[in-house]
């Protein structure tokens, strides 16, 4: 993986509008990349490797669940899942794992 190091700055048309998301910071950093205030600096791919390792090691799901619930909260869990524009399995996963990680948020 290269990693990035700040060059001298030249204004640059983007090749793309901005995003109503991005934060100011980000934005000078889009704009600073366009410009070419980042240069590749080789590090051995290592940081590479042990990143990818991690992100494979913590998509893994390797265990299956078989759960019985009501209709009625399966119909509103796919409801949710469609405003999310999530698969249902994939919602329930994900309310899972914030619940066991701490990070479920309950609403007010």
């Amino acid at each position: 993986m290269k990693k990035m190091t700040k060059k001298k700055s030249k204004e640059v048309k983007l090749p793309v509008p901005f995003l109503d998301t991005e934060t100011p910071e980000e934005r000078e950093m889009i704009k600073a990349y366009f410009r070419g205030e980042f240069v590749p600096v080789d590090d051995g791919g290592e940081l590479m490797r042990i990143t990818k390792i991690a992100a494979t090691n913590y998509m893994k799901k390797n265990a299956r669940v078989n759960i019985r619930i009501s209709n009625r909260d399966l119909l509103g869990l796919k409801r949710k899942a469609v405003e999310e524009g999530l698969p249902y399995q994939t919602l329930i996963a994900s309310v899972l794992h914030k619940f066991v990680s701490g990070r479920l948020i309950p609403s007010a």
